[in-house]
């Protein structure tokens, strides 16, 4: 019988690009003319892998986001990585904003891909191991597939497929 072949299906991030873009958009909001003045801050609680925007309103904080969300992309992070919460508002008519980097695949994303993987009608299994997901297969060809099919999905968090053997 022929050896079967598997990768597994995460979403991790990078947390030291994470900070090394929190660290630039910070910086830049002590020096951006439009923001200087205002009194905006952005926190990152790298413990927790969350942000926090502080701001005199929602669109000096959509200001704030909009660097951030910059200071991201040219980081190589996914936008999607990061799940922004409704603005709330706060003492001394200032807005706050919290945000969550998102790491591992949650039980209920892990359903949905093992089932679109079964959808597909090819011979390939998916086992939900903690927060990644083993699709494993006696076909090359087959999982190749899989990874493109995937790809073309949007589950509201970047995936990456590692460990293809």
């Amino acid at each position: 019988m022929a050896k079967e072949s598997s990768f597994d299906v995460v979403s991790v991030v990078d947390m030291q690009e994470v900070d090394n873009a929190y660290q630039q958009a910070a910086r830049e909001l002590t020096q951006r003319y439009d923001l200087k003045g205002t009194g905006a801050t952005l926190e990152l609680s790298k413990k927790e892998g969350s942000f926090r925007i502080e701001a005199p309103s929602e669109f000096v904080a959509s200001q704030v986001r909009d660097v951030l969300a910059t200071k991201l992309t040219r980081r190589g992070i996914d936008l999607a990585a990061v799940r922004w919460a409704d603005p709330q508002g706060a003492s001394g008519m200032t807005v706050r904003q919290s945000g969550t980097v998102v790491q591992g695949i949650d039980a209920d994303t892990a359903k949905r891909i093992a089932k679109d993987i079964r959808d597909l009608k090819v011979k390939a299994k998916a086992t939900i191991e903690g927060d990644k997901l083993r699709v494993s297969s006696a076909s090359k060809d087959v999982l190749q597939s899989v990874i493109a099919s995937l790809k073309e999905r949007d589950y509201g968090q970047p995936l990456q497929f590692v460990n293809y053997r």
